[in-house]
């Protein structure tokens, strides 16, 4: 690992290969490690990147009072001219899909390609009334809940309170997977997990119909349906995206279904690298 000195902290990063740029960027309370099945895949061809987003990971909790999508794209950015890494290809996974979409709407044409897994463009993923989202704001239980049983318990009754409403197993298909996910979880202190789900229910999406990036959104067949309609608005938006659907896999669907993602993946990078 290595790092990239912020205003506020500390951002630490990985590089693996040599080639096109692939830079992975991992869901909210998780970390790079969860691009291993994919950075394995690609390292022989790519030079692919991999870092732990703010209050995540190595990185860690920064000196910010709060956080946002918009803040995680600046560092994205950021580690960019760090490495000097010019039409880079994206792929982001949950948060890390809302990040990436955030910086192709700064930069329309400047990623050479993006996979958004799991894609979602707002927390919830519905659209509300202008100027009441804040009043039903979660957060106030979300503090409460931290505070008395941790990250990692509350991380688990969010997951009961996703199942109870879909009927789907929803983050994975696959126990293991699960586990190793609220293991992640439970390295997050109870302030950085506030902070990051402050930042995801703040997001306000933008339209990307002015986006000309090549983009491929991956979600599981378990994803929660009004998951799968936003990414339905997504590609309407976002002239010549591609969408794909595997089958017994969730939202973690990397790890679900990593060789599928990967040769799913190779396709589609493959294309955006000769475009």
């Amino acid at each position: 690992m290595a790092e990239l000195p912020l205003e506020d902290g500390t951002l630490w990063y990985e590089t693996r290969g040599d080639g096109r740029p692939l830079v992975f960027i991992h869901g909210g309370w998780m970390n790079g490690q969860a691009w291993r099945p994919q950075v394995d895949r690609f390292d022989d061809d790519y030079e692919v990147v991999t870092f732990d987003v703010r209050g995540h990971g190595q990185t860690g909790a920064t000196e910010a009072d709060q956080y946002s999508v918009e803040l995680f794209a600046d560092d994205l950015e950021a580690l960019l001219a760090h490495l000097d890494l010019e039409a880079p290809l994206l792929c982001g996974l949950s948060l890390g899909s809302m990040v990436v979409q955030e910086f192709m709407d700064r930069h329309p044409d400047r990623a050479a390609g993006a996979i958004l897994g799991g894609a979602v463009r707002s927390m919830p993923p519905l659209d509300m009334p202008e100027g009441l989202k804040p009043f039903m704001s979660p957060l106030p239980a979300l503090t409460t809940s931290l505070s008395l049983t941790g990250s990692k318990t509350t991380f688990r009754s969010m997951l009961c309170s996703i199942r109870a409403t879909t009927g789907e197993r929803w983050l994975s298909v696959n126990p293991e997977i699960q586990a190793q996910a609220l293991d992640a979880v439970d390295e997050i202190g109870r302030d950085e997990f506030r902070k990051v789900f402050d930042a995801l229910y703040r997001y306000e999406p933008s339209n990307l119909s002015h986006v000309e990036t090549p983009t491929l959104v991956v979600h599981g067949e378990q994803e929660a349906p009004l998951v799968k309609r936003q990414g339905r608005q997504l590609i309407s938006e976002v002239g010549g995206a591609e969408h794909l659907e595997l089958s017994d896999s969730g939202h973690l669907v990397n790890l679900d279904r990593p060789n599928a993602f990967n040769t799913a993946s190779e396709t589609f990078l493959e294309t955006a690298s000769a475009a």
